[in-house]
């Protein structure tokens, strides 16, 4: 089983993107988020394209703004969606879609940006974290959690530590609740396999952050125990951040049983330079 996530950021705007990589790199289940449709405008935009290709669909969306959306080829059961018990701000936001997929419990989520350390987003945001943890703990060792946690975990997963300080995203109350979420019982997959590598997921439209590989690691897959054991490769699709009109997200990809490109990663492909370590504009 091949399971993917992928922050589209607008997936109207993304589909002469999405569709191609989907025959291209054919996923078993694929979390969307960013999504900027309403349900019924996601549904009329893409269902009989994704039903051609055998997905079946739970979106959950709001208009234009968040939006997450599950497609699976492997069943599609059990379909929740929002977050229950959820903070909301002032609403629950479109921000998380869950179902079982091949027998695991797979979770679409956009965590909340948090603004700035000192502000309401922020306590939102992690108050969101909090009721995160809750909903997986009732079933840690199915779960797949997937997404734009808009969390960087280490000093590691950003281009420059020192950009930044006193910003969201690398907080250590930011890091704390992601922490407690892992300790549930749930593996960075994609970390896990490349412990030392620096691997990146997201860059800033600004010119040159791409080309110069100053980025960061905020779309996470988190696996529990048993889901974990049976990963045969675990990486980044960097090809799809590049060419026309691409999102400034690129997909993760977890291969399940068998890697049908072999063990590849940690960003396929490389960069073609390192990232630089300097001070330089906070990505936002």
């Amino acid at each position: 089983m091949r399971i993917a996530t992928w922050n589209v950021n607008s997936v109207k705007q993304r589909v002469p993107r999405l569709l191609p990589w989907l025959d291209e790199r054919a996923p078993d289940v694929v979390c969307l988020q960013e999504t900027k449709l309403a349900d019924d405008a996601f549904l009329e935009l893409l269902t009989d394209d994704l039903s051609a290709r055998g997905y079946e669909v739970a979106s959950h969306g709001e208009g234009q703004w968040n939006g997450v959306a599950l497609l699976s080829r492997v069943g599609l059961d059990d379909v929740v969606r929002g977050l229950p018990g959820g903070p909301g701000f002032p609403h629950q936001e479109a921000r998380a879609v869950s179902a079982v997929c091949g027998g695991l419990r797979v979770h679409s989520l956009y965590v909340p940006n948090g603004g700035s350390p000192d502000s309401d987003h922020y306590r939102y945001k992690l108050d969101w974290l909090r009721a995160l943890r809750d909903t997986v703990a009732a079933d840690v060792d199915t779960a797949v959690v997937c997404g734009d946690l808009n969390i960087a975990p280490a000093d590691a997963d950003v281009f420059d530590p020192a950009a930044f300080e006193g910003h969201t995203h690398v907080t250590d109350a930011e890091r704390a609740a992601l922490r407690e979420l892992l300790d549930l019982g749930l593996h960075d997959v994609v970390r896990d396999r490349w412990p030392t590598e620096t691997v990146f997921s997201y860059w800033d439209y600004r010119a040159g952050m791409f080309h110069q590989n100053r980025g960061m690691r905020i779309d996470l897959i988190l696996a529990g125990t048993p889901v974990a054991a049976r990963r045969r490769a675990a990486w980044v699709d960097r090809a799809a951040r590049k060419g026309t009109k691409p999102s400034d997200h690129a997909p993760v990809v977890l291969d399940l049983d068998e890697a049908p490109d072999g063990d590849i990663g940690p960003m396929v492909p490389p960069p073609s330079v390192a990232a630089p370590r300097r001070g330089g504009k906070v990505p936002r």
